[in-house]
């Protein structure tokens, strides 16, 4: 009996002793694709190929040159129509600090965020003094809409996949519905092979 409680308590150390938590700090520039599926790296290639060609787009240096003032943008919907789950909101923001940065592009808010900025303007109508509350109906504008998808081709063979990431990005103008700047990005591509089921 002594020697079975012995052993279970051996046993159950080191389950323990191999079950903790190991958290490894690593350089943020270095490449891990543990699963195949979209990652870190994907996003940042794809945002910097897509901002280069919009910015050095002759259509958008255009509407700049037209304009007396920095044109507007507002950020719409980046969709996820790929077959993985995909937070898009990761490349619409990357894009819009990345665009806002250069200081070709201005950009306003919209969304969630703009829904909050009108709720405190409403509010202060009521709780702010006269001399500090923010004017109603004094919004900025916005020229045009930035929006976007992720689709996914997967190909299929046995243990072995691959996958084709594509990655649109628009720029429309809001009065006219005309596009501005239409770019694709379909430079990422994995191919996951898997272990085959051993008998």
């Amino acid at each position: 009996m002594k020697k079975l409680i012995i052993i279970l308590g051996i046993v159950i150390f080191g389950l323990s002793a191999c079950s903790g938590t190991q958290v490894k700090r690593i350089d943020a520039d270095k490449q891990i694709d543990l699963s195949g599926y979209w990652n870190d790296v994907d996003v940042k290639i794809v945002c910097e190929a897509l901002i280069k060609d919009c910015l050095s787009s002759q259509r958008v240096n255009q509407a700049i040159k037209a304009k007396s003032s920095t044109p507007i943008v507002i950020v719409g919907r980046f969709r996820n129509e790929s077959s993985e789950q995909i937070d898009t909101a990761i490349i619409s923001s990357t894009m819009e600090t990345t665009i806002f940065n250069t200081g070709k592009l201005d950009f306003v808010a919209g969304g969630d965020v703009r829904d909050e900025l009108r709720a405190e303007r409403q509010d202060q109508q009521s709780n702010a003094s006269a001399a500090t509350m923010t004017r109603l109906r004094n919004e900025t504008g916005a020229d045009y809409m930035l929006t976007g998808a992720v689709r996914t081709i997967v190909d299929r063979d046995g243990n072995k996949t691959v996958r084709t990431y594509y990655v649109t990005a628009e720029m429309t103008s809001i009065e006219t519905n005309q596009r501005m700047w239409m770019g694709q990005n379909s430079e990422i591509k994995k191919v996951v092979t898997q272990p085959k089921n051993r008998l």
